[in-house]
This record gives structure tokens, sequence and C-alpha cells, in this order.
């Protein structure tokens, strides 16, 4: 009996002490995320600009 109770503090679930969840703060955007936007926002407008190109040829 007295080994089960020297036992018992590590069969204990370590999920029980874990700390509560904490939410990711989101950061703001940065200069270079909102540059890769525009760049590819020129880049799709150019692909629709070519396709429409394309199709009033036929």
């Amino acid at each position: 009996m007295r080994r089960i109770l020297c036992l018992a503090p590590f069969l204990v679930p370590t999920a029980a002490l874990a700390e509560a969840f904490q939410r990711p703060i989101p950061q703001p955007q940065t200069a270079e995320a909102e540059l890769a936007y525009l760049t590819a926002s020129l880049i799709f407008l150019a692909a629709l600009i070519a396709v429409q190109w394309l199709v009033s040829r036929r």
C-alpha cells in the first residue's frame, strides 16, 4: 500500500496540470505583406486582361 501511495503523484495525468489556452494576438499587416498583395493583384489583373484579349479574338 505504501508503494502505491509513493507512486500516486507520478500517475496523475499531466493534462490536468496544464495551463489554460491563451488565444494568439493577431499582428498588424506589414509593408512587405502589402507589397506582396499588390504584386499578386497586379499579376492577377494582367492575367484577366490577357484572357479577355484571347477570348475576344475568337
